[in-house]
């Protein structure tokens, strides 16, 4: 499975997810939406898959030195329009797996997606 991990490339959060995929020889792309952009219909695809408020960086620097203005009354309209507009606003990493993604990075929900082999279970037969 090739999957394609979005974010900047200068993040520390991004370099630990590279770092992660790398390790474990997982096949991925990588694309900086803050040089390529990202696409209307991919960011409203996230927002409708996570919600505005997960999928907005409210926390970086990007943001907060907005107006508070354009930070009043925010709603998934105004904040797909600003992460188009400033995509370093976008939380990062996503990464796209093709039928759902994942926001941030945590190595135990990365390795959970990449998991092939079934959970050994936990139940006993009762044979000796």
């Amino acid at each position: 499975m090739t999957c394609t991990l979005f974010g900047i490339p200068n993040c520390d959060t991004v370099k630990k997810a590279r770092v992660w995929l790398d390790q474990r020889g997982v096949a991925h792309a990588f694309h900086d939406y803050k040089k390529a952009g990202v696409d209307r219909t991919r960011l409203e695809s996230w927002v409708a898959e996570h919600g505005w408020a997960t999928v907005l960086n409210r926390a970086g620097t990007t943001f907060r030195a907005l107006p508070d203005a354009e930070k009043a009354d925010l709603d998934g309209a105004k904040a797909v329009s600003l992460m188009l507009a400033q995509p370093s606003m976008i939380k990062r990493p996503m990464l796209d797996l093709g039928r759902r993604t994942l926001v941030g990075f945590k190595p135990d929900l990365y390795a959970a997606a990449f998991s092939q082999s079934p959970q050994p279970s936990t139940s006993t037969s009762g044979r000796s």
